[in-house]
């Protein structure tokens, strides 16, 4: 990825980030006006990041979080004494004569910081595999493909133009972004050859549909009793978990009202 691209990447994972934050402390400090404001402009510049990602530099169906998380067990190097005694020849393992299990040489033991329990050959190449993932290029898109991940990225403000044309109580926001949503994956679907990160999103991206059973209206008219019946029978009824499902109901109303966690 060239550096521009990089800066990109980061400034979108930054808005990731803080998007919650800045509507919960926007609508304590300005109001409900200030709140909404905020939502605006932050999926604004979100749109225009991943638009300038997606057409400019060719980033293909981009993932979330920006920035995939760095796994620091697959990640971290080779013990500098492990270093010395592949370059000197030294045998990193041991194989037993009548088990045929491979063991760690005690010449080659690593520090208890770096010390992990699988063989060197393991780790080589679970590094090796996680490398080569990491460095697989973006599946190129076609005309259909292009357009249904610009639905994707644009869906956002295109819900936010519903519900200030129509108002929150109205089904046409929740309506329009299901089509949206659902276009976009289906549009999506006809794509072969994706890379493991592309598959894992288009995945994450089908099991966020049931947030909208979540989504206001319909879970203020359909959703709502159900859950919360389901988990106070479950708390009731369910030794142990009452510790999970009752500050679950508690909170309910409280996700409900922030919009990066509902619709973001």
């Amino acid at each position: 990825q060239s550096l521009p691209q990089q800066k990109l990447l980061t400034w979108l994972s930054v808005l990731e980030c803080v998007e919650v934050f800045a509507e919960m402390g926007t609508a304590r400090v300005w109001g409900e006006m200030g709140r909404w404001t905020i939502i605006v402009l932050i999926q604004l510049a979100k749109a225009i990041l991943r638009l300038l990602l997606l057409l400019w530099y060719k980033a293909g169906i981009q993932t979330s979080p920006p920035i995939v998380p760095l796994n620091r067990e697959q990640q971290q190097p080779l013990h500098p004494q492990d270093m010395e005694d592949s370059s000197s020849g030294k045998d990193q393992t041991y194989v037993g004569k009548r088990s045929s299990r491979v063991m760690r040489s005690l010449q080659s033991t690593p520090s208890l910081q770096s010390r992990h329990w699988g063989s060197p050959q393991q780790r080589e190449e679970s590094q090796s595999r996680r490398a080569e993932e990491m460095n697989q290029p973006p599946t190129p898109l076609g005309l259909q493909e292009t357009i249904a991940e610009s639905l994707y990225i644009t869906r956002p403000l295109l819900h936010l133009l519903s519900l200030g044309v129509w108002g929150q109580r109205s089904w046409k926001p929740w309506l329009l972004s299901a089509v949206l949503d659902i276009s976009s994956l289906s549009l999506l679907s006809d794509l072969k050859d994706l890379n493991r990160r592309e598959r894992a999103e288009l995945r994450r991206r089908t099991i966020l549909l049931l947030y909208y059973l979540l989504r206001s209206p319909f879970y203020d008219r359909y959703s709502e009793g159900r859950i919360l019946l389901l988990l106070r029978l479950l708390a009731d009824y369910v030794p142990g978990v009452g510790f999970v499902t009752r500050p679950l109901m508690d909170y309910l109303p409280a996700w409900q009202k922030i919009y990066f966690y509902n619709w973001g």
